[in-house]
């Protein structure tokens, strides 16, 4: 995925540039509060993210908390020809409509 960095433990951050400062900004996803770093290159912005994911595991795990926030599930609003497109399609393949957007969002991200 474009502008994705992962760290150990399967965590990511979304890298953006911020051209007030001239620098790098990563902002991992995910997490149960913020933890975010910046840098002036790549490499800057692979030692520090790993810094500040270090820190906020090490936070989280003092206060008994757990890192992550997601889920897994989440409301999804279709327009109802969309979601009849979709219903029909998902039962022509023998499937549910979960597993069905499942399969799609899947496919969209293994990118």
């Amino acid at each position: 995925m474009k502008n994705v960095m992962k760290f150990e433990g399967d965590y990511q951050a979304i890298i953006t540039y911020d051209p007030e400062i001239e620098m790098f900004r990563g902002e991992f996803i995910g997490l149960n509060g913020g933890a975010d770093f910046y840098a002036t290159d790549a490499a800057g912005l692979k030692e520090e993210g790993a810094k500040s994911l270090k820190i906020f595991l090490r936070m989280c795990e003092e206060d008994g908390v757990s890192p992550r926030k997601m889920q897994g599930k989440f409301a999804l609003r279709l327009p109802p020809d969309v979601y009849q497109s979709a219903a029909v399609a998902a039962a022509a393949e023998g499937k549910s409509l979960n597993a069905y957007i499942t399969d799609a969002v899947r496919q969209a991200v293994a990118g």
